[in-house]
């Protein structure tokens, strides 16, 4: 068995989240599905609360201290995101409900204004569906194609066939960091890099990859970046749209609405600078403040940590499952992240689910919003175990013993 030493104390990590110590069935909780959402630690939960009980009020322009405090703590989480991402300004962090809604609005109002009748957007075959479908209706409404770059069957990109897709009428690339589905970590600074060459800005889903790997959006240079606040630790209903100030400034409102305003009459509107200019009416303020906590709470652990231990995890949960003889993983690149996804002979990914949960295992079944990619597979649907850094080789251990039950139960 893959042996190393534990880079930090992963007992007393999981310690700051409360739901660990849930029961599940009468049988202690394994939460393995971290890529859908993450657990919240203490930290979290505790910021959430203080703002509500101590500083609750609408941001900006109110003169009144409980307003003022509001400002001082949503635009100093807009601060921690910036510093998170190192992006080179505050106002390049646009607060959105989650990575959905940051790709719709790059969609909407980049996508709108620079996307014409046979132009062309790529994307990957391992998108998720919020990374596909948004770039159909633009399509659709401006006659223009959507290309797709294939995988290898272990799930990885084909990177000669990416370089021959681009064209002269390619206008816009938009890949997942990391699968969702399958784990595969994108060499998204060799896709950058080609797409520049040819002045092709890119998007990158950042929703998978934010929570495991350090991002730098200066050193990658990607155009835009979207990710979930839920994903990292933090509250569901807020996350970030980063985007180069450049374009953020030339791209028109998502929304209209109080806040993205600079002055209204009747006869004319003007829109109000960014990041303003795309956080129209009242944000997820609390959601914002909680995102900021969930970062301090991650960098206290330290990427670099959190990295190494997901790695051990996933090289041994790899290990674990690969000797069970009915079970076939799906997706096996170099180089990719702590997403186990499989599909079992004779047993149906959701009944294997079900029999999972009586075990007090949380996993993910289904198409897992890729359904593009799991007809590439042939598959309907897999059970997708993801790991977070609180888990545990016991853990993995323990859903090894789960699938025994599944095969014990589906050999009757």
């Amino acid at each position: 068995m893959t042996t190393s030493v534990n880079p930090f104390d992963v007992a007393r990590i999981r310690e700051d989240f409360p739901i660990l110590k849930k029961l599940i069935h009468g049988k202690p909780l394994v939460y393995l599905d971290n890529a859908a959402t993450t657990q919240k630690p203490q930290a979290v939960i505790d910021a959430l609360v203080n703002y509500y009980v101590t500083e609750n009020s609408n941001v900006h322009r109110g003169v009144h201290t409980l307003s003022q405090l509001a400002t001082d703590a949503y635009e100093g989480a807009r601060e921690k995101v910036r510093q998170f991402i190192n992006a080179e300004h505050d106002k390049e962090i646009i607060f959105v409900r989650g990575t959905t809604e940051g790709i719709n609005l790059v969609a909407q109002t980049y996508g709108r204004a620079n996307i014409g009748p046979g132009d062309e957007i790529i994307i990957t075959a391992m998108e998720h569906h919020s990374n596909i479908v948004p770039w159909q209706i633009l399509c659709e409404e401006k006659g223009a194609r959507l290309k797709v770059i294939p995988i290898n069957d272990d799930g990885e990109l084909l990177l000669d066939e990416y370089e021959s897709l681009l064209s002269p009428r390619t206008r816009f690339v938009s890949v997942v960091h990391q699968s969702n589905a399958l784990g595969t970590i994108n060499p998204v600074e060799r896709i950058i890099e080609l797409a520049h060459a040819r002045d092709i800005p890119v998007l990158l889903d950042g929703a998978q990859a934010v929570a495991h790997v350090p991002i730098d959006v200066q050193k990658l240079g990607c155009d835009f970046y979207a990710f979930s606040g839920h994903k990292l630790y933090g509250p569901t209903g807020v996350g970030v749209l980063y985007g180069r100030a450049d374009l953020l400034d030339a791209m028109p409102p998502y929304q209209g609405g109080g806040e993205m305003i600079r002055s209204v009459t009747f006869e004319k509107t003007l829109y109000n600078v960014i990041p303003n200019k795309f956080e129209a009416g009242t944000q997820n303020i609390a959601g914002s403040v909680g995102l900021g906590a969930a970062i301090d709470y991650v960098n206290s652990v330290g990427m670099d940590n959190i990295a190494s231990w997901e790695k051990e995890l996933l090289a041994y949960g790899t290990e674990r499952l690969s000797e069970i003889e009915l079970v076939q993983l799906i997706g096996t690149a170099r180089h990719k992240g702590s997403i186990l996804s499989f599909v079992m002979e004779n047993a149906h990914p959701h009944d294997v689910g079900t029999i999972l949960d009586a075990e007090g295992i949380a996993v993910r079944t289904g198409h897992h919003c890729a359904q593009p990619l799991m007809d590439r597979y042939g598959v309907p649907a897999t059970v997708r175990a993801s790991l977070a850094f609180y888990n545990t080789k016991e853990e993995i251990d323990t859903l090894v013993r789960g699938i025994d039950r599944v095969i014990e139960v589906f050999s009757r």
